[in-house]
C-alpha cells in the first residue's frame, strides 16, 4: 500500500500558517442537520501563503507487534470552526477535514495538530468552462481522495449553491431530475483548484484508482457512479448502480472496483476495463456504507449501517466470511497498514471499535465525541484521526 503522498492546499486558497485550533431496513440518512454559524469571517481573514512542501513518509520502525497487539488511547482533541464529515490522511504531514455545507470549508491540519490551512468551497464556474453558471458558487465538501502520485486531490461537493441550481437532491431523494454537482481538483504543487468536473446529483464518496487512470465518484441521488478520466479531468461515463450508492474500494491492480449500495444490501462489482457492472455480491447486510480492502486486496470489509455490524467478505466467491457487531450505525472505517486491525466509528453510540481482522473480534471500544462519522489511519505515526460531526477531531494513538 503506497504511503508516499504529498499534500497541498488549494483554491484562491486559504493557507493559514499562523492559525491554531483550540483543544479541548433501507439506508439511514447519511447527513445530520446542525445549526452551525458561518465561518466566512475566518476564511476571509487569512492569507494565501502556501505551506512548505512535504517529504515522503517513512513508516515507523517495526516494534514486533501487529496492530491487533496494540491499544488505543486518546492523545488530542481539536475543536473550533469544525463540523467534519470526513477526515483523510494525505500520506504525509497533512490531514484534510471536510466541513461540508455547514461551514463550506476544508480544514488542513499537521501532525502537531495545528490548523495550517483553510480552503473555502467557493468557485467561479465560468472560469472553468461553464458559462451557464455566472457568479460565484459554493459547494459542500463531503469526501476527498488523493492521486497515487500525490499531484492532485479530488473533493466531492454535496450540492452547488447559486443561480441555476434550484433542484438539489437530498439524503432521502428518489429517482428524478436533480441538479448535477461538481468535483474539485486541487493541484498540490501550485495549491490551487485547477479544475471543476461536473458529475451527478449529490456526489459522496471519491476514490482514485491505483494506476491513476480514473477518479470514481458515487452519486447518491443519481443512483450511479461517475467515472472521470484523470488525463482529461472530464467525466467519461456514468455506471448505473442502484439506490444510494456510497463507499468505493478499488483492487490494487486497478481492474475491479466495489461499490456499496446503501439503499439495499448489495455490493456491485465493477469491471474497470469495460466500465460496466460485472456482478453483485448480494446479501452483505442492511445498508452497506463504507468499504475497505485488505492491503493485499484479498479481503473486503463493509460497514452495515442498518445492521450495526461489520462484515468480512471474500470477493472471489462473494461469501461472507465473518461478521461482528460494533455499535449502532457504523459509518466509516480505516485499516491498519499491516491489515491486522480495523478501526470503525459508530455514529449513534459515540464509539470507535477496534476489530481484529483475522477472526472479526472487537478488541477495544473507546468513547468518542458525539456523532463520529469519518476516520483515517496515519501509518507514519500509528495514529487514528476521528471526525465527529458534532464539531471536533479526536486523535488516538495506537501503541
Amino acid at each position: 500500500m503506497s504511503r508516499f503522498r504529498q499534500l497541498g492546499l488549494g483554491l484562491a486558497v486559504v493557507a493559514v500558517a499562523t492559525a491554531s485550533c483550540a483543544t479541548g431496513g433501507g439506508a439511514k440518512s447519511d447527513q445530520t442537520s446542525h445549526n452551525v454559524p458561518s465561518d466566512a469571517s475566518a476564511a476571509s481573514a487569512v492569507t494565501s501563503t502556501a505551506p512548505p512542501p512535504l517529504s515522503p513518509t517513512t513508516l515507523v520502525p517495526p516494534d514486533g507487534k501487529t496492530a491487533a497487539d496494540r491499544a488505543l488511547t486518546l492523545e488530542k482533541e481539536i475543536t473550533g470552526a469544525l463540523t467534519p464529515k470526513s477526515v483523510v490522511w494525505s500520506g504525509g504531514d497533512r490531514f484534510f477535514a471536510q466541513n461540508m455545507i455547514y461551514l463550506h470549508t476544508i480544514g488542513v491540519y499537521d501532525r502537531a495538530y495545528n490548523r495550517v490551512g483553510l480552503i473555502p468551497d467557493s468557485v467561479r464556474l465560468t472560469d472553468f468552462g461553464f458559462p451557464q453558471y455566472p457568479g460565484t458558487y459554493q459547494g459542500g465538501p463531503v469526501e476527498i481522495a488523493f492521486s497515487p502520485d500525490g499531484k492532485y486531490a479530488y473533493a466531492s461537493n454535496y450540492q452547488m449553491y447559486g443561480p441555476g441550481f434550484a433542484n438539489p437532491g437530498n439524503d432521502n431523494c428518489g429517482a428524478g431530475n436533480w441538479d448535477p454537482s461538481f468535483v474539485y481538483r486541487i493541484d498540490v504543487a501550485t495549491l490551487v483548484i485547477d479544475k471543476v468536473i461536473e458529475v451527478g446529483a449529490v456526489p459522496k464518496y471519491v476514490a482514485v484508482t491505483p494506476d491513476n487512470k480514473y477518479v470514481l465518484v458515487t452519486n447518491w441521488c443519481g443512483y450511479d457512479m461517475s467515472v472521470i478520466d484523470t488525463a482529461t479531468a472530464k467525466e467519461v461515463t456514468r455506471i448505473p448502480i442502484g439506490r444510494y450508492p456510497r463507499g468505493i474500494a478499488v483492487a490494487p491492480d486497478s481492474r475491479t472496483a466495489y461499490v456499496a449500495i446503501m439503499g439495499g444490501s448489495g455490493i456491485d462489482v465493477i469491471d474497470l476495463t469495460t466500465l460496466q457492472v460485472a456482478h453483485q455480491i448480494a446479501g452483505a447486510g442492511s445498508a452497506p456504507r463504507h468499504l475497505v480492502l485488505s492491503p493485499d486486496g484479498v479481503t473486503l470489509f463493509v460497514t452495515l449501517n442498518g445492521a450495526g455490524d461489520v462484515a468480512k467478505i471474500d470477493p472471489a466467491t462473494g461469501t461472507v466470511a465473518g461478521r461482528v457487531a460494533t455499535g449502532p450505525a457504523p459509518r466509516s472505517m480505516a485499516i491498519s497498514d499491516d491489515g491486522a486491525a480495523l478501526y470503525v466509528v459508530n455514529y449513534d453510540s459515540a464509539t470507535m471499535s477496534k476489530v481484529r481482522t483475522a477472526d472479526m473480534t472487537v478488541l477495544q471500544s473507546v468513547r468518542t465525541n458525539q456523532h463520529p462519522i469519518g476516520i483515517t489511519y496515519d501509518a507514519g505515526t500509528r495514529h487514528v484521526w476521528v471526525a465527529n460531526y458534532s464539531g471536533s477531531l479526536q486523535v488516538f494513538k495506537d501503541g
